[in-house]
C-alpha cells in the first residue's frame, strides 16, 4: 500500500475518533444545564404550592382578626346597652344609642368582609388542590427524566472511555512528528483537520487550490497541506477533479 495513503487513512481514522469524542463530550456537557432546567421547573411548581399555602395562612389569620373585631363590637354593644339601662339622662341615652348603631354598622361591614374571606378560602383551596396535583406530577416527571439522564450519562461516559482507548491505539501507530502536527492543527482548526479535495477546492477552508497542489494530492507521493489553512489534504478516486481541469 502507498505509504502516504496509509498515513492519510490513519489520520482520517484518528480524526473520526476525535470527532466522535468531541460530540460525546458536548452531549455530556449539555446534561447539567438540562438537569438545572428540570430542577428549576420542579422548584417553580413547589414555589407556587408554597405561595398558595402562605396565602391561605394569611387569609385564615385575617378571618380570625375579623372574628375578634366582631366579638369586640358585640361586647361594646353589651356595655352600651347596660349603660343605657342605668342612665336617666336623655342625651346620654341618645349618645349610647348612637354608639350601639355605630357598632352594629361596623359588625355588618365586618361580616361582609368575613364572607369575602370565606369565599377566598374556598378559591384558595381549589388552587391548592390543583397546585398540589401539578407539583406531584412535575416532580414525578422530573425525577423520571433525571433518572433517564443519569443512565444516559453513564452510557455516554462508557462510550467515551471506549473511544479514548481506540484513539490512543490509533495515535500510537502514527509517528510522533506527524501526530504532533495533527494535534496542533486540531487545536487551531477544530475537528476537521484532514480534509478531502473536490472540484479543486480545499474541503476545510473552501479556497481554490493551485494545480501543483492538486497534482500532488492525486499522486499521493507526499503529504500535502492546504497553502491557505494548513489542513492536511487527500484525494480519492470518488472525488471529482473535473472543475479543476485535472480529470
Amino acid at each position: 500500500m502507498n505509504r502516504v495513503r496509509e498515513v492519510i487513512r490513519q489520520l482520517v481514522e484518528l480524526q473520526e475518533r476525535d470527532q466522535k469524542i468531541l460530540a460525546v463530550e458536548a452531549e455530556i456537557a449539555s446534561l447539567d444545564p438540562q438537569r438545572a432546567g428540570l430542577r428549576q421547573r420542579a422548584e417553580a411548581a413547589r414555589t407556587r404550592l408554597d405561595g398558595i399555602r402562605q396565602e391561605i395562612k394569611a387569609n385564615e389569620s385575617h378571618r380570625k382578626d375579623l372574628e375578634l373585631e366582631v366579638e369586640s363590637q358585640r361586647e361594646a354593644i353589651a356595655r352600651y346597652s347596660i349603660q343605657q339601662y342605668q342612665t336617666k339622662k336623655n342625651d346620654e341615652y341618645r349618645a349610647l344609642t348612637h354608639q350601639i348603631d355605630t357598632c352594629k354598622r361596623a359588625i355588618f361591614q365586618l361580616e361582609d368582609r368575613q364572607l369575602d374571606s370565606m369565599e377566598k378560602a374556598e378559591q384558595f383551596q381549589r388552587e391548592l388542590d390543583a397546585a398540589a396535583r401539578s407539583d406531584q406530577e412535575v416532580r414525578q416527571t422530573v425525577d423520571h427524566q433525571l433518572g433517564d439522564m443519569d443512565e444516559r450519562e453513564a452510557a455516554l461516559r462508557q462510550a467515551l472511555a471506549g473511544l479514548q482507548e481506540e484513539r490512543t491505539r490509533i495515535a500510537a501507530g502514527i509517528g510522533d512528528t506527524l501526530r504532533g502536527q495533527y494535534e496542533r492543527l486540531l487545536k487551531h482548526r477544530g475537528a476537521r483537520v484532514v480534509v478531502g479535495v473536490e472540484h479543486g477546492v480545499c474541503g476545510g477552508c473552501h479556497m481554490i487550490l493551485p494545480p501543483q497542489v492538486l497534482i500532488s494530492c492525486r499522486t499521493s507521493q507526499e503529504l500535502v497541506q492546504c497553502p491557505n489553512c494548513s489542513r492536511i489534504l487527500y484525494f480519492t478516486p470518488e472525488m471529482d477533479m473535473s472543475q479543476a481541469g485535472l480529470r
